[in-house]
């Protein structure tokens, strides 16, 4: 990567999915012989997946800098509303090849998600937002997290996504615990 950076094909690296001790080697390995260490990791992280960013990572944060590009921020679009139990037509759900998130949203664990995203809509209404917006507002919020990819499918939804940036000042330490109450799933230090 040292040699695709210095020949200006690219500007930095990054890892994808790799764990906190991966990462930590291949920063040690790249100071060692003074080579360019990566400087992100790519993670899933969104309400219902937040062990590795939250617990995982933080650590490198602070020792090496390493920061997060997350992905996935509204699960496929689970956190959305849009599910409410039932999978509509058209979505990605019912596309060839997505059966694993048509049965994702008709499983048991898929339908507790979605009462919980159904949980957060008075709290989206309050700061005058949809769900998804307060989800990706969330996601930025994080420590560490440098950016949020979308996976936006059209124009007009990638313009709404990107009003998340209007919520994100409104995430008040209050509303993330409120947010962290009505989803009972913060990961805690197991020291």
């Amino acid at each position: 990567m040292t040699y695709v950076i210095n020949q200006g094909l690219a500007l930095y690296w990054g890892t994808s999915r790799w764990g906190a001790t991966e990462i930590m080697e291949a920063y040690s390995m790249a100071r060692q012989f003074n080579l360019i260490p990566p400087v992100c990791e790519q993670a899933e992280h969104q309400l219902f997946q937040r062990e590795k960013v939250e617990m995982q990572l933080p650590e490198l944060y602070h020792k090496i800098g390493v920061g997060s590009v997350t992905w996935s921020p509204l699960a496929c679009g689970l956190i959305t509303s849009k599910y409410d139990g039932r999978v509509p037509d058209p979505c990605r759900a019912t596309i060839k090849g997505y059966q694993w998130l048509k049965d994702k949203v008709q499983s048991e664990d898929g339908k507790k998600q979605q009462a919980k995203v159904m949980d957060l809509l008075p709290i989206a209404h309050q700061l005058g937002c949809t769900v998804a917006q307060l989800a990706i507002a969330w996601c930025l919020r994080s420590e560490g997290v440098s950016s949020v990819l979308l996976g936006a499918s059209s124009a007009e939804q990638l313009i709404e996504h990107l009003g998340a940036l209007q919520v994100l000042s409104q995430l008040t330490p209050q509303t993330v615990m409120e947010i962290d109450g009505l989803l009972g799933n913060k990961p805690h230090s197991k020291k």
